[in-house]
């Protein structure tokens, strides 16, 4: 399988439909897939829910996809922080469902989904309103909670380097929720700094498989262009 290579952003992300559930990669804005997310604003698509490790930062990015109103659900580990305006203010106003889930558990419930497991015991959140209705078990004396995968119908990531092929290589801390959430859905999207031959990566840096991409935005020509 060969990923579709593209130059336009918005030839990327089209065809999203109403009502996905879009995989976000970032960690705050490392690995956030910015270009990405402005086209699939002025593609349309809404009712979304968005899975990402948080609710946005400033004005830009996921920040900026909440602003349009396109997202009534997000699902992450940090709702809150000093530049999450955005959400916060949605939220208050009761524009937006939330739910929060505990960061390794959301890292965790989208590799099983990849990975194609039913479901898991996790001990995280035990005893804390994160548990209430859910089905609990102990297991070797330990309390676990049954926690379910997230599946996504669409990622947006974000890595350092593609072969034509859509082998990814990721970059330091960029590389944070990319690799499970490419594996996690349908409809997989990468943009990349540049894109190389195929046969150039070292196999031993490849982090996300081709298999598992099937559209990259080559920034390097994107960013060029007049």
């Amino acid at each position: 399988m060969t990923a579709v290579v593209v130059s336009d952003p918005d030839e990327a992300v089209a065809g999203v439909e109403d009502g996905s559930t879009v995989l976000v990669g970032g960690f705050g804005m490392a690995g956030m897939p910015v270009r990405l997310i402005e086209a699939l604003i002025r593609q349309g698509a809404t009712d979304l829910t968005v899975v990402s490790n948080n609710a946005g930062n400033g004005d830009t990015g996921l920040a900026a996809l909440l602003a349009a109103g396109r997202v009534r659900r997000v699902v992450c580990s940090f709702p809150r922080q000093s530049d999450s305006w955005v959400f916060d203010g949605l939220y208050r106003a009761g524009k937006i469902e939330l739910e929060v889930v505990p960061q390794g558990t959301l890292a965790e419930r989208m590799r099983a989904a990849g990975a194609g497991i039913g479901a898991f015991y996790c001990p995280t959140g035990v005893g804390t309103p994160l548990a209430e209705g859910k089905e609990r078990r102990t297991i070797d004396g330990r309390d676990y909670v049954l926690e379910y995968p997230i599946k996504g119908d669409v990622a947006l990531v974000a890595a350092h380097i593609a072969d034509r092929m859509g082998n990814l290589v990721y970059r330091k801390t960029a590389r944070n929720f990319g690799p499970v959430m490419a594996a996690a859905a349908k409809l997989t999207i990468a943009q990349v700094s540049h894109v190389v031959d195929t046969g150039t990566l070292d196999p031993e840096t490849v982090v996300t498989p081709c298999i598992y991409v099937d559209r990259i935005l080559d920034l390097s020509v994107t960013e060029a262009a007049p």
